[in-house]
């Protein structure tokens, strides 16, 4: 906290009284009023470790998203590396971001899910006090501003990169929105890709995509793609079945945010094990 905001506290807890930015109107968004109140809780904000940031910071990798007629499929393999340790095998990047939307993140791990769950609240803070929910575009936007309040941190090694997906009520359909490290937001479509893997996941997409997919064939085809990123890069895990670990993979529609069960996408991910031990390059898309 500011040596400012350390005084108005402590008067604050001398008279019993809550400081005097929560009763102000002001801003409807969370993240600026976290800045004005306690700005070194925000993600980034905090103190770097006196050396540089290395290896043995948990990064994860890689998440896919495809879009079908009435929402949109978000997928992100559980893997998190530290260098050439795996740091953490069952780690989740998919989240609920709302109702209408999911986010997910590559990247520094830490920051990421801190990002997140100070998004998830962003939204709730606005929707409480609005009256309504952010649309489509207005959830991006802010994310954005999030992403850009960690570009210092990005630029010493500490960057974080997501991908938001969400049901846009008035089209009837998912929209899908990209980041870079400085903020810039770039709406994606049909699928989308982020993270190490992303070269190899997104190139799959491109075979396996059509336009007329059912949310089923969207999440087979998001764990089609996790599985060809996972065969080229050693940062991305792939379906652990001895383990039972599976991909996390969400569907956001006019129903909702979805999270598919655990026995659902076990079930998808043993077919697509099955099958790569007769053609282990995976399905291939027709020529003509």
């Amino acid at each position: 906290m500011t040596e400012e905001g350390s005084r108005v506290a402590a008067h604050d807890s001398q008279t019993g009284r809550l400081p005097g930015l929560f009763s102000s109107p002001g801003t409807s968004s969370f993240t600026e009023f976290l800045g004005a109140y306690s700005p070194e809780t925000l993600p980034g904000r905090g103190t770097l470790p006196a050396s540089s940031p290395g290896d043995d910071i948990p990064h994860g990798t890689t998440i896919v998203a495809v879009g079908f007629p009435g929402g949109v499929v978000m997928a992100g393999d559980r893997r998190a590396t530290a260098g050439n340790v795996i740091a953490q095998r069952d780690i989740e990047k998919v989240f609920r971001a709302d109702e209408f939307s999911a986010i997910a993140i590559a990247g520094t791990a830490g920051i990421g899910i801190e990002m997140v769950r100070l998004f998830q609240v962003e939204l709730e803070h606005y929707e409480k006090r609005e009256g309504r929910t952010l649309s489509v575009e207005g959830k991006a936007n802010r994310l954005a501003t999030m992403v850009r309040q960690n570009l210092g941190m990005a630029m010493q090694g500490l960057a974080v990169v997501p991908l938001f997906a969400g049901y846009d009520e008035e089209r009837d359909t998912g929209r899908i929105f990209s980041y870079d490290p400085a903020g810039g937001r770039y709406e994606e479509r049909d699928f989308y890709s982020i993270g190490s893997g992303s070269v190899f996941a997104r190139g799959s997409l491109k075979k396996l995509y059509r336009s007329d997919l059912s949310v089923d064939d969207a999440a087979l085809v998001c764990v089609q793609a996790l599985y060809d990123a996972a065969d080229d890069d050693s940062a991305t895990g792939g379906p652990d079945l001895a383990r039972g670990i599976f991909p996390v993979v969400a569907a956001v529609t006019s129903d909702g945010y979805r999270r598919l069960a655990d026995d659902e996408v076990g079930a998808v991910a043993r077919s697509v094990v099955e099958e790569r031990y007769d053609s282990p390059g995976g399905p291939t898309a027709p020529l003509r």
